[in-house]
C-alpha cells in the first residue's frame, strides 16, 4: 500500500473539523498463506463542520494479489453515512456526516500448511 500516511489523530483534528471516532485494524483482511498478508485499517470520521474531501484510492475493483500460492487480500471500501462511495470521488460533507475508510489487506505469500 502506498501514498497512505499514518497521520496521528491529534494532527488531523487540530486544524480541520473531523473527529476520528474509530481507528483500528481491519482484522482478517489480509490474504491467507504460509505468511498471511497484513491487515488493512479502518478509520471513521465524524464531520464537525461543512467540508470537502477527495478520495484517490486504489484496490477497490481488483484485490491485492498473493504470491507463490498465497491468497488475495480483501479490497478496500468506503462509506458515507453507511452508503458505499467510489474509490475516486470528490465529496461534499455536512455537519454530522460519517465517512468510513477501509484500506485493503495485503496478499498472502506461499501456500498455507495443513
Amino acid at each position: 500500500m502506498t501514498n497512505t500516511p499514518n497521520t496521528p489523530v491529534e494532527v488531523l483534528e487540530t486544524p480541520y473539523a473531523p473527529r476520528v471516532t474509530r481507528y483500528t485494524l481491519r482484522r482478517g483482511s489480509g490474504g491467507a498463506g504460509l505468511r498471511s498478508g497484513g491487515d488493512g485499517l479502518i478509520r471513521e470520521y465524524q464531520i464537525l463542520a461543512a467540508a470537502q474531501a477527495s478520495l484517490l484510492t486504489e484496490r477497490r475493483l481488483h484485490t491485492p494479489w498473493g504470491l507463490s500460492g498465497g491468497g488475495r487480500g480483501q479490497s478496500g471500501r468506503h462509506r458515507l453515512n453507511g452508503e458505499p462511495v467510489a474509490g475516486k470521488v470528490a465529496l461534499e460533507l455536512g455537519l454530522g456526516d460519517r465517512l468510513t475508510l477501509e484500506t485493503p489487506g495485503g496478499g498472502g505469500y506461499g501456500k498455507a500448511m495443513g
